[in-house]
């Protein structure tokens, strides 16, 4: 009952909204379309059910951020969709690297290199597990699908807060066309983007190559002399495209091939107290700013086969493999006091078989999934210059799955969405290793930390045997069942009415940044999400207003997140991290988008979104005993706690605007806000561990409001633009993390970029 009352209560403004509506973003207008045509009356076609649908008629939350929203909204980054996306929070603590959060559910304080997102992302629908390769192939996109919830069904593993899927540009197989288009900023910000596609067989073969490219000088200011600039940019990334479609087009081959490198600098950091003296706020004092290069290349094949007018094949391919080192100082002063040098290589191999059956009563879909990946990871955790901790590990994880799910024609209004999956993940932490060193390596000594000595938390049946080196080997395997069922009603003026409960897992994880004792290596509990749902979507007022309005209702437990303790160590008292689960989580909120179509050449658009996003059991800070045994009852309690990244409100709105026609050519003008209410960057909001020294008070990002803006022209195949990001130098952190748990007296607060401005042209042919 508590459920549903908590439901209810979020979810009865639907009642009295239905008469009005809401909307993801639009994609771009059909060939053919006016120029003046608002996308708000064009059917949007995605692909969330994986299956062809049109928007209108998915019944589920989902955001799709069109081609031409992307360019006018100046989204270039994964980082910076959460400006066209309701209760969604991204930020980049650590070079290009994403940490997505969505409706309160994220990686949190999490932050190894290994941990698999609990937002899964997708590419052209090809899952990509490492994170370091998330935020290297947004470019010359089709769209941007993102759905809100757990998608436990046709998404599978990871998906606890949601997935969002990249969709890029193919060739349409019908002429050549293409566009190059330059710019230039401040910061010395150079970007070059350009595309061109050429069918080379009418209907049956065609070719797209494309490519993005941008270089800037940093846009935080190092007082250091001598010293790069902090959150500097300097990449490339190139993508070609193979579409075959032989015959007559019963079979639809996509082939792609992609390389991407990313050598930018790391993120500035507010650190230690005394060193910002004087400072500005988006100043630092960087003794050291490295480079931190990233590499990733890969292929992608996707096949679809019509074998008959009711069933259809699909198939996709994908591997990739990378390379990432995320060097970085972490306390923000001209001392050596905290550097690290974390450096992974990961190779990643997935493989979906999908079956389509249609008829007048039943959509089914169903398939299997078969997805492994292996990161090979060294770390250098330099500490005060003269000693620190050699880190190595190799962690390997395989994935099966098998789903089905059908859309049952129960009328011609009503609709049963029904949908089952079981995945059986298999995980193994290998030869993981570290090192107590006195630097530089020739002064030794070179004492071994982590040994074959478990904590009482790993049962004999995840210790792997013991190898000659006494590195530390684990094992895991584990099965979970997820699935979906609800209800869809469409009303005689064409609103869709869903209702839903699903369920959506994150696999169990290992500890990745356990490098100071074995005590903290182990494996943690999968996350869990039970999640009910229900919303509208629909157009009214004669096609000019569009709307879609969701409420939820989560009940999620096992959560992962890290934790600082101190423990006895085969070098003395040190800290140690630790991954652990918090039990019992609440979240419930509502969310709605709506685009209003004014006249032909004015569209207004918002959305708003309510979280609330609390922890229900959570303690951290558990004293250790002198067997390093976790004592009950010693630590915080933090129940009632906010997550992390979870703000009450997030609020956007905008408008395009065709304002006049200027040297025969249209003046266009593209503006939005993005409001969010306070957030906590840390799971401990205020509160402070008993005698940890902590100051978590720092660690929240009080409430704030972004403007961007675009002014355009454009004339046949040629425009210009002048364009703005935090047009007012908001200032604001984008992750924040407690060091003062670690002992090192500070916490570490990463600053998201200042304004930015500038200009670009484009031409098309």
């Amino acid at each position: 009952m508590r459920v549903s009352h908590k439901l209810l209560t979020v979810a009865s403004p639907i009642a009295l909204l239905s008469g009005a509506p809401a909307l993801a973003q639009a994609a771009d207008q059909p060939a053919g379309a006016s120029a003046d045509e608002s996308s708000a009356t064009q059917d949007i076609v995605v692909t969330a059910q994986r299956r062809e649908q049109s928007l209108l008629k998915v019944p589920l939350a989902i955001s799709v951020v069109g081609n031409e929203a992307l360019q006018s909204k100046g989204i270039s980054a994964s980082s910076e969709l959460a400006s066209a996306v309701p209760n969604l929070q991204v930020s980049s603590p650590f070079s290009i690297i994403p940490n997505f959060t969505m409706r309160g559910i994220g990686v949190g304080n999490e932050y190894n290199a290994n941990q698999a997102s609990p937002v899964g992302v997708y590419i052209d629908d090809a899952y990509v597990a490492s994170r370091a390769s998330q935020g290297l192939q947004i470019f010359d996109l089709e769209r941007v699908e993102v759905l809100r919830g757990p998608q436990g069904t046709l998404y599978g593993r990871n998906t606890t807060g949601g997935a969002i899927n990249f969709v890029t540009r193919a060739p349409k197989l019908s002429g050549n066309n293409g566009f190059v288009e330059l710019g230039y900023g401040n910061f010395d910000d150079r970007q070059a983007q350009a595309a061109v596609e050429l069918t080379l067989v009418d209907d049956q073969l065609g070719l797209r190559i494309a490519g993005t490219y941008e270089k800037n000088d940093g846009l935080i200011r190092n007082v250091v002399p001598g010293t790069p600039r902090p959150n500097s940019t300097d990449s490339l990334s190139g993508r070609v495209t193979l579409r075959i479609k032989p015959g007559n087009g019963a079979v639809d081959i996509r082939l792609k091939g992609f390389a991407a490198r990313s050598d930018g600098t790391q993120v500035g950091v507010h650190g230690i107290t005394a060193s910002r003296a004087g400072l500005g706020f988006f100043e630092t004092a960087h003794g050291i700013v490295a480079e931190q290069p990233m590499r990733v290349q890969g292929g992608q094949a996707n096949i679809k086969i019509d074998i008959s007018d009711r069933i259809t094949l699909n198939s996709v391919t994908s591997l990739q493999s990378g390379k990432g080192y995320v060097v970085q100082e972490a306390d923000g002063s001209p001392l050596p006091v905290l550097y690290d040098d974390l450096r992974s290589e990961t190779k990643e191999f997935n493989q979906e078989i999908r079956l389509n059956y249609d008829t007048d009563r039943l959509h089914l879909v169903g398939g299997a999934y078969y997805g492994s990946d292996r990161n090979a990871t060294n770390n250098l955790f330099n500490i005060g210059g003269t000693t620190g901790f050699l880190q190595s590990f190799v962690q390997k994880r395989k994935s099966y799955a098998a789903f089905a799910q059908g859309d049952f024609n129960l009328s011609s209004d009503l609709v049963l969405t029904a949908g089952i999956r079981y995945t059986r993940d298999k995980s193994r932490y290998e030869d993981g290793k570290s090192f107590f060193v006195v630097l530089p390596f020739e002064a030794g000594p070179v004492t071994q930390v982590l040994q074959t000595v478990f904590g009482t938390d790993v049962p004999a049946s995840r210790q792997c045997a013991t190898k000659p080196d006494n590195s530390v080997n684990l094992c895991d395997s584990e099965g979970a069942v997820t699935g979906k069922i609800g209800l869809s009603y469409t009303l005689a003026n064409g609103t869709l009415l869903f209702a839903s409960a699903s369920r959506g897992y994150r696999a169990g994880a290992v500890n990745g940044g356990g490098f100071t004792s074995a005590r903290g290596i182990f494996y943690v509990a999968p996350e869990k999400v039970n999640a009910f749902e229900a919303g509208f979507k629909g157009r009214y007022f004669d096609n000019s207003l569009t709307a879609a309005v969701s409420a939820f209702y989560y009940d999620y437990t096992n959560q992962q997140l890290q934790d600082v303790r101190t423990d006895n160590t085969i070098v003395g008292p040190a800290p140690v991290s630790f991954l652990l689960n918090a039990p019992k989580s609440e979240i419930y909120g509502l969310e709605g988008e709506f685009q209003l179509r004014v006249s032909p050449a004015l569209t207004l658009n918002a959305s708003i979104g309510y979280l609330h996003a609390t922890y229900k059991q959570l303690e951290l800070g558990t004293l250790l005993d002198a067997n390093s045994v976790p004592i009950p009852g010693s630590g915080t309690r933090l129940d009632g706690n906010d997550l992390t990244q979870a703000p009450r409100w997030s609020i956007q709105a905008g408008f395009d605007w065709r304002a006049f026609a200027v040297a025969g050519g249209d003046v266009r003008l593209n503006g939005n806000v993005n409001y969010y209410s306070r957030q906590w960057l840390s799971p401990w909001n205020e509160k402070n561990g008993a005698g940890s020294g902590s100051k978590n008070q720092e660690l929240v990002q009080p409430g704030y409001a972004k403007v961007n803006g675009e002014i355009s022209w454009e004339k046949g195949n040629v425009r210009v633009s002048a364009w703005a990001k935090n047009l007012f130098n908001e200032k604001t952190y984008a992750y924040g993390l407690d060091l003062y748990s670690g002992g090192l007296g500070y916490n570490y607060l990463a600053v998201a970029n200042p304004r930015t401005y500038g200009a670009r042209v484009r031409f098309s042919f």
